[in-house]
């Protein structure tokens, strides 16, 4: 409220991830008694890199106030107010059923989700009761320390040859393998959701061997479609014209496609292409592979493709860092 009047706000649009979006209509209260139009967005947002500004041109809002993530995006087209969400359930119980995981590692990494980053003291020093050395990277591009998101892995990446292995605290497995990616060290999830821990390595080589297979398949195509994602922390026109090129000059045909959701069902309707470079999001090639019918590489895979990226090369890269 105090924002709104700070900026002489007369329209605001309310993005929400799809976890918090029954709060919208409260929100929208709370914004009209502020004396603005509230519109709430009704679209999914998978993250701050998915923040609506598009849409909040085209509703001609003042003012977006996203909620549950920090800031990725650097832009000055909608002024933006950042709305951290913080989790109120403890990590104690999770994190102390996830020592038992980590008795052959001396050296742990801390790492976890904006949702978390309050907790990292309490489990820190649960890790440190427990006789391990405790790192908590704070190097990365992320605004918190020992903070990681779906497709940034910096903070872990900037301590993991520090450390023996990685402890993340938060839900579901997403993240944690995100983390084994790209530092190549066994991690532990503590979930303080479920109240329970759990190793990510089995996942972790499951993934491989898909990405692999992938990787195989695309060898033998002969059309691409090169994805250009629309959603504004998630477009890459120049590589994905530099990929088109590297494709080309080995002797494929490559089509530029952009698009905002990528789903199954839109890319199923270009039959003549028979692989998808994903220039976009990167967990959607890693984590919905199975979903397409046809290889959907990441950039750095169809390096590997073209026998310009070994693959050893690219394990000890990691996804989420294109090298083109």
């Amino acid at each position: 409220m105090e924002e709104i009047g700070k900026r002489k706000a007369k329209r605001v649009l309310i993005q929400l991830p799809d976890g918090l979006k029954m709060e919208g209509p409260r929100l929208a209260t709370i914004v009209e008694k502020a004396g603005a139009l509230a519109i709430v967005s009704a679209d999914p947002c998978y993250g701050a890199c998915d923040l609506a500004v598009q849409d909040a041109e085209s509703l001609d809002v003042d003012l977006i106030v996203h909620y549950g993530h920090s800031r990725i995006v650097q832009q000055e087209r909608v002024p933006t107010i950042y709305v951290e969400a913080r989790a109120k359930v403890s990590v104690k119980e999770a994190v102390k059923k996830a020592l038992p995981f980590l008795k052959d590692w001396k050296s742990i990494g801390l790492t976890t989700t904006v949702q978390h980053v309050d907790s990292l003291d309490e489990a820190r020093n649960m890790l440190l009761k427990a006789g391990k050395s405790v790192m908590i990277g704070d190097k990365g591009r992320l605004k918190q320390a020992g903070q990681v998101t779906g497709c940034d892995y910096s903070n872990a990446k900037a301590i993991s040859d520090a450390v023996e292995a990685f402890l993340f605290i938060g839900g579901g497995n997403f993240h944690a393998i995100g983390i084994a990616l790209t530092t190549t060290k066994p991690t532990v999830v503590a979930d303080p959701y479920e109240k329970r821990a759990y190793a990510v390595n089995d996942e972790v080589r499951r993934l491989l061997k898909q990405r692999w297979a992938s990787i195989s398949e695309a060898k033998k195509a002969k059309e691409f479609g090169a994805l250009i994602g629309l959603k504004i922390g998630q477009k890459r026109f120049e590589e994905a014209v530099m990929i088109k090129e590297k494709l080309e000059k080995n002797g494929r045909n490559v089509t530029l496609l952009a698009i905002r959701e990528i789903t199954p069902e839109a890319l199923m309707q270009f039959l003549n292409i028979d692989a998808f470079v994903n220039t976009a999001c990167p967990r959607i090639s890693l984590d919905d592979a199975s979903r397409f019918r046809k290889p959907i590489l990441t950039v750095n895979e169809v390096l590997v493709a073209l026998d310009e990226l070994s693959w050893e090369e690219l394990c000890r890269r990691g996804w989420f860092e294109n090298s083109t």
